[in-house]
């Protein structure tokens, strides 16, 4: 059994796998759903209970591997589904975002009947659509507490005033937004202090930089239409700028015997107690190693060394 951490009231094993490459974002005509399967059951067997999905991953067909593959298949009561709503599906790399409360109730009802379950452990807004007011959309939430079709509710990508907001109206169990060695926003912004003062949650997105603190990402791996050909940090002149990062981590995780990618998860979960890395996968063989993250325990030299490593000379959008 993997160690667990608490995301408000919900516990959970301290690492979660992100559902999302199995049918959208990244080089999805490489998803093989028998695969995905196995990579969905394997995770299971490691002892991972957290699975995080959105119903605007594919659209919609993401929800519906995760209720065939591990509702269906008898898993339910083994784990913790996450989901999200708020944002509409534009096309393969943008998005239009809707707070509205009766929008709110028929995402969860639909999300429901994808899933084919009656509840959601953690339902959570993917975003704060600035024409609703926080408000009103975490009132529609919290809601559907009250009428047990959710467990939890969380935020994502928010600051520490919309956070306490929210908060006031009912308890926030857990904050997504991305964190990792090269993404140190919500460091700086205070969000990811505010949320460990306040034993709230953190899923980490994007703990292995979307692919490229694996060290194993090149530029020709990206496709047209795979949400990274937009992002100014997976151009070609950025990768290579940034391999320096990659260059450190990987001097660490020769001291430990590590991958890049277990040292990054690793640095993720130094980050605070209650900080929860979601990092997505497609395929067993990365779970496997991804979930070798929690035997390393990184040393203070550790830490100053990452700490030490060049910032990204792109942002992330």
């Amino acid at each position: 059994m993997l160690t667990q951490r608490t995301l408000g009231g919900l516990t959970v094993s301290a690492l979660g796998l992100g559902c999302m490459p199995m049918s959208w974002g990244y080089n999805v005509e490489g998803a093989d759903p028998q695969e995905s399967r196995a990579t969905l059951h394997r995770a299971v067997e490691l002892g991972i209970t957290l699975f995080d999905t959105a119903d605007v991953y594919g659209p919609f067909t993401n929800e519906e591997t995760l209720g065939q593959f591990l509702v269906a298949d008898g898993f339910r009561d083994h784990i913790k589904i996450a989901t999200k709503a708020g944002l509409i599906f534009r096309d393969k790399v943008s998005y239009d975002r809707n707070g509205r409360p009766e929008y709110i109730v028929q995402a969860v009802n639909d999300s429901l009947g994808r899933l084919q379950t009656d509840y959601i452990d953690l339902y959570q807004l993917h975003r704060v659509d600035p024409d609703v007011p926080l408000e009103e959309t975490w009132g529609a939430m919290a809601q559907l507490v009250t009428e047990g079709k959710v467990r939890h509710i969380g935020l994502s990508e928010v600051t520490v005033d919309e956070i306490v907001r929210a908060n006031a109206i009912h308890p926030v169990a857990s904050v997504q937004s991305e964190l990792s060695i090269w993404t140190s926003e919500n460091v700086d912004n205070g969000v990811l202090a505010h949320c460990m003062e306040h034993k709230i949650g953190f899923l980490a997105y994007s703990p292995l930089g979307r692919g490229f603190l694996t060290g194993a990402l090149t530029a020709s791996e990206i496709k047209d239409g795979d949400f990274r050909s937009n992002n100014p940090r997976f151009t070609s002149q950025a990768l290579a700028a940034n391999q320096a990062i990659v260059d450190g981590i990987e001097k660490i995780a020769a001291r430990h015997g590590a991958t890049t990618a277990q040292i990054s998860l690793a640095w993720v979960l130094a980050q605070g107690p209650h900080v929860v890395p979601i990092p997505g996968t497609k395929r067993r063989k990365w779970l496997e190693q991804n979930v070798g993250a929690m035997d390393v325990m990184l040393s203070q030299q550790d830490l100053d060394d990452i700490a030490s490593l060049p910032k990204s000379v792109a942002p992330r959008y």
